[in-house]
């Protein structure tokens, strides 16, 4: 078998052809190769720069290969990388002191990436049921919204009723009910049976296309949960660290999740690092061997995670967010007054946003508007067929921001469909 050795100087038509053959063809990306990233800002193999509009859906919120956290990722590995939890490390008791005073739980449980969080948060959620709760073994349900996306595994997609997720991968896992999405009155009827251990929500749907709740939503059903002694469990693995101009998206709802639910942004995108953060009365219902990951909780993880949520808080990134997003949808709401019939609405909080397009799910309008915007220095990328969605990093400045809207306002004004 020929290997190929040389492996610089390839052209972005060169690589894409590389992928084809050799990659699954499990994503569909835009045709743009990326080589280096800085704050804000990607190269591509050919020198282009662009503007990161999608921030590896939300994992590098910190802004590209950001100093302080490539600076904590070089002195670690420099000593110790991984030891697997068969012994201690000397950054695990660190890091879990650190992350759940920032947070304000009482532990913390390490994983590596969202879904595996989301996975040990129900597999918590249903022990709790057993050995709290009194529900009887093998009974435990937990309660899921319509659109939601908590990833791939056969777990999540179990919980989904995303068709291109779930179609010819069963038979799926037992034990959910659905129920709509920002549909207080289902929650209620749902949560009356006395089996049902948590609720799974994401507080904004991302992947969905930036689906925003009713102001009254989550705290009413955090409030339902309380009353009907079943876990409230936020998926903040996209929404978290920051990105929706708070701490915690929950946090614009003042509410307090009994599992969190961590990852992309918890290590600033530079390796794969996930949270579960709860009380000692959730956790504690694991016992030794009953839950594990060889590389959960690695030393390399903890002190990247660590450096990262400290220039969160340092750089003040959520009030950033929060200042930057209400300055980027004023612009986009007045790009719809002018092109109402390209665009149909605007969403999002914070750094988080979506503009729907005025055309169907399977047309390739929202497609060719990103391709538009690529050419003009720009990356974003479509969710659902008709929804682009646009999630900088966090650490983009004013400025930038104003330049990145006038490319956007200038693909839209002369796009034609």
């Amino acid at each position: 078998m020929e290997v190929l050795t040389n492996t610089t100087n390839r052209t972005s038509a060169e690589l894409i052809d590389l992928e084809h053959r050799y990659n699954a063809h499990n994503y569909h990306p835009l045709p743009v190769v990326l080589d280096r990233g800085e704050g804000v800002f990607v190269w591509d193999v050919e020198g282009k720069r662009y503007y990161d509009f999608l921030s590896a859906y939300s994992a590098v919120n910190q802004g590209h290969c950001h100093p302080r956290i490539i600076q904590a990722l070089v002195e670690q590995a420099h000593k110790l990388t991984l030891t697997s939890r068969a012994f201690h490390n000397s950054q695990l008791g660190i890091y879990a002191e650190f992350i759940t005073h920032y947070f304000g739980y009482d532990r913390v449980l390490p994983m590596n990436t969202g879904v595996e969080a989301v996975e040990t948060a129900v597999k918590l959620a249903r022990r709790w049921g057993y050995r709290i709760k009194g529900v009887p073994d093998g009974q435990a349900k937990v309660i899921v919204v319509d659109g939601n996306f908590h990833g791939r595994t056969l777990l999540a997609i179990s919980a989904s009723t995303d068709p291109s997720s779930r179609r010819a991968f069963g038979p799926y896992l037992s034990g959910f009910i659905t129920v709509p999405y920002d549909d207080i009155d289902a929650l209620e009827q749902a949560l009356q049976d006395p089996h049902v251990v948590g609720f799974l929500v994401e507080p904004i749907q991302g992947e969905a296309g930036v689906n925003v709740p009713s102001d009254d939503y989550l705290p009413r059903a955090f409030q339902l949960c309380q009353q009907h002694q079943v876990l409230f469990i936020a998926d903040e693995v996209q929404t978290g660290v920051a990105r929706t101009g708070r701490l915690l998206c929950c946090d614009h709802f003042g509410i307090k999740p009994d599992l969190l639910i961590l990852g992309k942004a918890l290590s600033g995108g530079v390796v794969p690092a996930s949270a579960v953060l709860s009380s000692d009365k959730v956790m504690l219902t694991l016992r030794p061997g009953e839950h594990g990951s060889t590389f959960g909780g690695n030393p390399l993880a903890c002190a990247v995670a660590m450096e990262a949520l400290r220039v969160v808080e340092d750089e003040s990134l959520a009030s950033n967010a929060e200042y930057l997003g209400q300055i980027f949808r004023a612009r986009m709401e007045a790009l719809y007054q002018k092109r109402p019939d390209l665009i149909k609405g605007v969403r999002g909080k914070g750094l988080l946003n979506a503009v729907l397009i005025n055309d169907a799910e399977t047309s390739e309008t929202a497609w060719n508007i990103c391709l538009a915007m690529a050419e003009n220095g720009l990356l974003a990328k479509p969710t659902h067929g008709n929804i682009i969605r646009f999630a900088p990093p966090l650490v983009m400045t004013e400025e930038q921001m104003n330049e990145c809207c006038s490319i956007i306002e200038d693909v839209f004004t002369r796009f034609e469909k």
